[in-house]
């Protein structure tokens, strides 16, 4: 009886959860006429795929998809390429200040994202950074890499130092032993970090809405709600059809990479 009660308490939180994703999905098949029907349909009597097309032929949604692309991409290589370095610095450069150092990257976590909004545009607008995509890939990289640097150096720091001293004698150099063997062994670290990074830079409104002014440079969260969400009416239809259409990546990565990111997380935490 206990197993039936939790079964039903499971699937009914399990619904709650996947609801919205269904809801938002089938009314992307709707009309708008059809959405704002009482009493709802649950499933669309007749399906359109008109949402699909207007929005696949809008040359504004395509380039909010192309620049989440190329936004997320960049901020995630470069997340990794410093993290990288940082965390394996801090894994085998001990100093006294280490500990202390290592907590102070990541207790800027704490630190709410509002609260530190006005300072990165001024600096970014002193520093002639307002308004493009790399001041817009460097704060993304930055807002991720203290959890990226901590998870790492906790894969660093399982990977014995014996192996190191023997390619040392064999006359490999520092970046030689962290580029042909430290990361190899830390894969699944590696990719933990790189898709924790693209999902923080791929969901990003906050950001992109406060830096970026030109149309052209925005990407797909701020598209929306710039040219779908009006002030008096909202299309639902292509609302909910772009937001399908901008979550199908995330979807891809975690099908492929859940299995990796679970492992990278759950190893890289224990192991830090």
């Amino acid at each position: 009886m206990k197993r039936i009660i939790r079964l039903i308490v499971l699937f009914g939180i399990l619904g709650l959860m996947l609801f919205p994703i269904y809801w938002t999905a089938v009314t992307s098949f709707k009309t708008n006429l059809d959405i704002y029907k009482i009493p709802p349909q649950w499933i669309p009597l007749h399906p359109t795929g008109e949402n699909y097309q207007a929005v696949l032929g809008s040359k504004s949604f395509m380039t909010y998809y192309l620049n989440n692309f190329i936004v997320a991409i960049s901020a995630t290589l470069l997340s990794m390429v410093v993290s990288v370095m940082a965390g394996y610095s801090l894994s085998r450069f001990k100093t006294k200040f280490s500990q202390t150092i290592t907590l102070g990257i990541l207790s800027v976590q704490m630190f709410p994202v509002v609260g530190l909004l006005l300072s990165i545009y001024i600096f970014f607008r002193s520093a002639h950074l307002l308004n493009t995509r790399i001041g817009l890939v460097l704060v993304l990289a930055t807002m991720a890499m203290p959890f990226c640097i901590w998870l790492i150096k906790g894969f660093f720091d399982d990977i014995p130092r014996s192996i190191e001293e023997s390619a040392e004698i064999d006359g490999c150099s520092r970046m030689g032993i962290l580029t042909r063997i430290v990361v190899p062994l830390s894969k699944p670290g590696l990719l933990a970090i790189g898709l924790y990074t693209f999902m923080i830079a791929w969901d990003d409104f906050l950001f992109c809405l406060t830096l970026i002014i030109t149309d052209t440079l925005r990407t797909l969260s701020v598209g929306i709600s710039m040219r779908y969400l009006g002030d008096a009416s909202f299309d639902w239809a292509q609302v909910t059809t772009v937001s399908i259409m901008g979550a199908i990546p995330m979807f891809f990565l975690f099908i492929f990479f859940n299995r990796y990111m679970i492992q990278g997380l759950t190893a890289g935490s224990v192991k830090g």
